[in-house]
């Protein structure tokens, strides 16, 4: 079986896949033998990677994907130094809801002792205490819960604070910026400040939202959910669909491994992020590394060009 190439998480964390999986609202929807078989698979070709979070909103039912992943690994047979585990903490009701309790209750669910990588979710309030922040997330690394952090759709301006108190504070700062990317959405990976981010900080980018939820690729009719939409513009990112399937086949590939190989052109880019319902189909995404080499990333870049959607209308400083 190929195995991927690996890039390393932030300056100095550890070599990952530039492939990752994600886990919202997967594996709660895949037959148990079929998750265990994916896993199995994935770590084998070198996606060592996983997103786990603890997902689900007050009074809505109760979501298990991240408790399913501990069984699958289980049943699997893997090892904890098999693969990295990166768990999310949200900021809602930060510092009350506290980083700790969060931790150990994702950890807890998860099956495991610590986090190789933890990713802030979305920064929704402008007072939140960001050197308070850092130092949190540097006592969870000094009581060995962590290994590194990232953040999740901050701006750049915000990441550069962040990087600054830590320095400061001689602590580290953020490792990786998981952004939304893809051939329609790419102002903000692609632009100037986040180009200094990648340049000056040493952060790296993990692509995610990278199919639009399936919108991409034509197969999402209203029926899964979908991340937020910035610009307005999902409906412009939808009518692009058969096109971008036209040119997937003119280079004997599939739409998905088309986007995701689009990712892989990022010179930043550690990890793209996706999620696999499959092993058929996770194999078939695997084909993205063989398409790069193929046609280049310079070629891919120009092909997809036109079905940039984001292109003025989305600040390249982001949220």
């Amino acid at each position: 079986m190929t195995v991927i190439p690996q890039r390393r998480i932030g300056r100095d964390g550890p070599l990952t896949g530039v492939l990752s999986l994600g886990s919202w609202h997967t594996y709660d929807r895949m037959d148990f033998r079929e998750a265990v078989d994916l896993v199995r698979t994935a770590v084998d070709s070198g996606i060592t990677l996983f997103d786990v979070g603890v997902y689900g909103f007050p009074g809505a039912a109760p979501v298990f994907t991240d408790v399913l992943f501990s069984a699958m690994v289980r049943a699997a047979g893997l090892r904890r130094e098999d693969y990295l585990l990166s768990a999310k903490l949200w900021l809602e009701g930060y510092p009350e809801h506290n980083l700790r309790d969060q931790l150990d209750n994702a950890l807890f669910r998860a099956g495991v002792e610590h986090a190789d990588l933890v990713v802030l979710g979305d920064l929704r309030r402008d007072d939140t205490d960001l050197h308070r922040l850092v130092l949190d997330l540097n006592e969870l690394r000094e009581a060995g819960l962590i290994r590194q952090w990232g953040v999740n759709n901050w701006s750049a301006t915000t990441i550069r604070a962040l990087h600054d108190f830590a320095a400061a504070e001689n602590v580290p700062g953020p490792a990786i910026a998981q952004l939304k990317y893809s051939v329609a959405r790419r102002s903000i990976p692609d632009g100037e400040p986040f180009a200094k981010v990648f340049g000056d900080l040493g952060v790296t980018l993990q692509s995610s939202d990278i199919f639009e939820g399936g919108v991409l690729l034509g197969k999402n009719s209203g029926a899964r959910q979908v991340g937020r939409d910035p610009g307005d513009i999902r409906e412009r990112i939808s009518a692009s669909a058969p096109a971008l399937a036209k040119i997937a086949a003119e280079l004997d590939a599939t739409p998905a491994q088309l986007c995701l190989a689009f990712t892989l052109t990022h010179p930043a880019n550690t990890t793209a992020l996706f999620g696999a319902t499959s092993t058929r189909q996770l194999k078939d995404n695997l084909g993205a590394v063989d398409l790069v080499e193929r046609v280049g990333a310079e070629r891919l870049r120009e092909l997809v060009e036109p079905y940039w959607a984001d292109r003025g209308v989305v600040d390249p400083e982001g949220p």
